[in-house]
């Protein structure tokens, strides 16, 4: 998105590690504004560049004693009070602004983590809307405190420890939260987000799907060109759909769908998507059959990033051999690659710290980020990779893909790989875990329940574990079920099934699927686990 696109209403978002900090990028988003997530220490032309009306520095898990503690660049403060910007610290932000403008943080006497209670001092500023003496829950997750503030600094909130919970300095626009506004934990944080933005700061909320449509198209006919050719990697799950009917209305014929059986799908997985694509979305789609070639190169691969970087490699592969068939048949090559790639893509594929790129931890690879070779002969076009999971079901939906297929669970680019950990090509693992599947997703969708859970799969397990079936001893595998609800796949939590349903389920499991005596339950959110086991 150009700069003059949201001028005078982005809202910028430093990141310096917290497991939160996405949240808080989707939060804003929610009340209509603009607002994008890039790495704290960006360089201060990054960020100057990019001309924020308000910049939030995140939380993290550093101390700011610490010899590698992140930080804003220099002359960070300058630049804010120059072109009035409006700052908002969370938790180490507020630290990191109370430390680099002349007051302390110390190592507090009594940590705070978890649920807490704050109490407002003065009402005024991030609290101007509030009586003092008003009592909010609230979610806190810090060891330092801050214990002498800056000139001009007061504190507008304290825990019920005593400690500081919100400072701000409404002259230099500066303002501080010791706790997690952004987290569900904290009930009322929506609202002083809110009020922060529009009563304090003057943003004006005006962000719309229908803007990321119109800007998308122009972006697309500007990049491809009115001669070039577009190749589209389409996985049958909702994101690759939506930029493929995207990139279609932008340039019509000139996009080549290609859509590639790798042996990892799920039951009849090939035949319902195709269906699917030539019915409803009347997309050109060619099927590639690439079985053989993906599971003889995961043959004997058992580390999970592996996985998904020889799975990443094996799609450019045979999308470089579709764009030369291509060539040959159009008599002009194919330049540009589409993908789906969505922004919780981007965020999870990050370096580690150290890497100068970002602060926050690796969590896993995608395909579509993780996995590109450097030599790669297509550009890629990705006009998803700034928007979460429930915003592009929307911009499918004003587009006119049916809400029937935007209401798909999301489904992981390695495909099964990711939910057999180890060697996926041993025995029949595969073929195990796709009836289990079918029958998993199928009890859902009988149960009415399917529009309720995020996502839900089954995960084959490794491991042979004793039963005793037909009165006889088994010694097979077992399958665990994970079914979980969230609002953009950045936190999770596990569904909560009736009792009955999970009774029935595993008896049918275990007697319809042979080779499986055993199903559990996987009931981890996100965090700690992530949503894919591997």
């Amino acid at each position: 998105m150009d700069r003059q696109d949201v001028k005078s209403n982005l809202v910028l978002i430093l990141d310096f590690g917290s497991q939160y900090t996405h949240l808080i990028t989707r939060r804003i988003r929610a009340l209509n504004v603009f607002s994008l997530c890039i790495n704290g220490t960006s360089s201060l032309k990054s960020i100057a560049d990019l001309d924020p009306c308000v910049i939030i520095l995140s939380g993290g898990p550093h101390s700011v004693h610490s010899l590698d503690a992140p930080c804003f660049p220099t002359g960070f403060m300058e630049y804010i009070e120059s072109n009035n910007v409006h700052v908002l610290g969370i938790c180490y932000g507020l630290q990191l602004i109370v430390q680099k403008t002349g007051g302390e943080v110390r190592v507090g006497e009594k940590q705070e983590y978890g649920r807490m209670e704050i109490e407002v001092e003065k009402a005024c500023g991030l609290f101007g809307n509030r009586k003092v003496g008003d009592r909010q829950s609230v979610w806190m997750s810090h060891g330092d405190e801050a214990v002498k503030l800056p000139e001009g600094f007061e504190v507008v909130a304290r825990s019920n420890q005593g400690s500081v919970a919100a400072v701000e300095n409404r002259e230099k626009r500066l303002y501080g939260l010791q706790y997690h506004p952004e987290v569900t934990h904290s009930p009322e944080g929506m609202e002083t987000l809110r009020y922060f933005l529009f009563d304090i700061c003057g943003v004006t909320a005006g962000w719309k799907m229908e803007d990321i449509l119109e800007k998308e198209l122009k972006v697309i006919k500007e990049t491809v060109g009115p001669d070039n050719h577009v190749i589209c990697a389409l996985s049958g799950g909702v994101d690759s759909t939506v930029a493929a009917t995207l990139v279609y209305k932008a340039i019509g014929d000139r996009l080549h769908c290609a859509f590639v059986d790798n042996g990892l799908l799920r039951y009849k997985e090939r035949e319902r998507v195709m269906e699917t694509f030539d019915r409803d979305l009347h997309l050109p789609v060619t099927c590639i059959d690439a079985t053989d070639q993906f599971l003889s190169k995961l043959k004997g691969v058992t580390e999970p990033e592996k996985k998904r970087k020889v799975i990443g490699n094996e799609f450019i592969c045979i999308f470089d051999a579709f764009a030369r068939d291509l060539e040959k048949k159009l008599g002009k090559k194919p330049a540009y690659l589409v993908q789906g790639t969505l922004y919780p893509d981007v965020i999870e594929s990050c370096p580690p710290p150290g890497s100068g790129r970002t602060h926050s931890h690796t969590i896993k690879s995608h395909h579509n980020v993780g996995g590109l070779p450097k030599d790669m002969k297509l550009k890629l076009i990705e006009p998803l990779k700034l928007l979460f999971k429930d915003e592009v079901r929307e911009l499918g939906r004003i587009m006119g893909v049916p809400v029937s297929f935007l209401k798909r669970h999301p489904f992981p680019g390695p495909g099964l790989a990711v939910r057999v950990p180890g060697d996926v090509t041993e025995g029949n693992r595969l073929d195990i875990l796709r009836k289990a599947d079918e029958i998993f997703i199928q009890a859902i969708k009988d149960a009415g329940i399917y529009d309720s859970i995020w996502q839900a799969f089954a995960v084959f397990m490794p491991v042979l574990t004793v039963g005793v079936q037909g009165d006889q001893r088994t010694h097979s595998y077992a399958i665990a079920l994970r079914a979980v609800t969230s609002h953009d796949g950045m936190t999770a939590d596990w569904y909560y099934f009736d009792y009955k349903f999970l009774a029935d389920l595993s008896t049918r499991i275990c007697n319809e699927v042979q080779g499986v005596n055993r199903v559990l339950l996987d009931i981890t959110s996100k965090p700690p686990a992530t949503i894919e086991w591997e």
